[in-house]
């Protein structure tokens, strides 16, 4: 423990020296910064800020894991699975940051782009890390189903839908950043409870290089983290929840994004069964992702727009709340 304790400490302080570097290299080249959504008022403000912060704590976090599993007395295995997935996923949302902010394409990836790279990455993850550690069944409520060649499906069900939900997420200054951290400090609890070390440390590390990123992300934030983080931390949860074999427990650790991701879906598909329905679409949140909604007017909107304070604190909770629950589940 006190070698991931060390580990973590290491890429907090890299990332908090890094970062400004990072920053400045943005101002100093006048390069485009984030674009705002216009329906949020607040944001507008906003437009212009650096993004892509991600590259920096996922670099750091990268090379310092690797370093210390690499003079660590466990297995490699594990730990490189997950490193894979978070350095393939990062590559893959630095490709779409990259072409919305260097080359002017708005889009960046195209939707069928970005999934099919994010195809190709889950099934890496299987073939390179997964299918030879022989695991062929998902772990729900204590029960393992066996599912055989059909685990390769849900592996990157899991990997790709997790990447997309944490990318959701990203939208509010230090949201999917602690969001994130929250989850990793009750899957740091798990694999201490596992005694699986090599895979604390992994994630002990990316919980310090995250808290270093958030110093420049909380509200102001100063940078964003762009996809090149929220797709690798997303894919990250999955691989570690998979690498532990307790993947049900992402369901209940990871419910903002699963409820951020589900917000979108209610969205578009009651707005599209309306419309065929009377010629007139119809919406069940003010605006989707579920963050925006509170933004637009919390959870009755008979109030003031929320801060975006309010918005970060009311979802840590939940996930805090939702992440004590697991863990009572598993050992109380």
């Amino acid at each position: 423990m006190t070698i991931s304790l060390l580990a973590g400490a290491i890429a907090f302080i890299l990332t908090v020296l890094a970062m400004p570097r990072f920053i400045r290299y943005y101002q100093l080249k006048k390069i485009g910064g984030q674009q705002m959504h216009e329906d949020v008022k607040q944001h507008l403000a906003k437009a212009g800020t650096p993004t892509m912060g991600g590259t920096v704590f996922l670099v750091v976090a990268i090379i310092v894991g690797f370093v210390f599993s690499l003079f660590g007395k466990a297995p490699l295995g594990a730990p490189l699975g997950i490193l894979l997935v978070v350095l393939i996923y990062g590559i893959i949302g630095f490709l779409d940051d990259f072409l919305k902010i260097f080359k002017q394409i708005n889009e960046g990836l195209t939707p069928w782009q970005k999934m099919s790279l994010q195809i190709i990455a889950g099934l890496l993850f299987y073939f390179i890390h997964v299918r030879p550690s022989g695991t062929d069944s998902i772990n729900i409520f204590g029960y393992h189903l066996h599912l055989g060649v059909f685990y390769l499906l849900f592996v990157l069900f899991w990997v790709v839908g997790f990447s997309n939900a944490v990318n959701l997420t990203d939208g509010i200054d230090g949201l999917a950043s602690i969001s994130v951290v929250i989850s990793l400090v009750a899957y740091a609890i798990i694999a201490i409870m596992q005694k699986q070390f090599d895979i604390l440390t992994i994630i002990v590390t990316m919980i310090g290089a995250l808290l270093g990123f958030f110093v420049f992300n909380h509200k102001p934030a100063k940078v964003f983290m762009g996809d090149v983080g929220s797709l690798a931390l997303g894919a990250m949860l999955a691989a570690i929840s998979i690498a532990l074999r307790q993947e049900w427990t992402l369901l209940l650790i990871g419910f903002v994004y699963v409820f951020e991701t589900a917000s979108v879906m209610l969205q578009v598909t009651y707005f599209k069964y309306t419309k065929k329905k009377t010629g007139e679409g119809k919406r069940i949140f003010r605006m989707t992702p579920f963050h925006h909604h509170l933004e637009l007017g919390g959870l009755t909107g008979k109030g003031s727009t929320w801060s975006e304070w309010r918005v970060d604190a009311f979802l840590w909770g939940v996930g805090i709340v939702m992440s004590a629950i697991t863990l009572a589940i598993l050992y109380l």
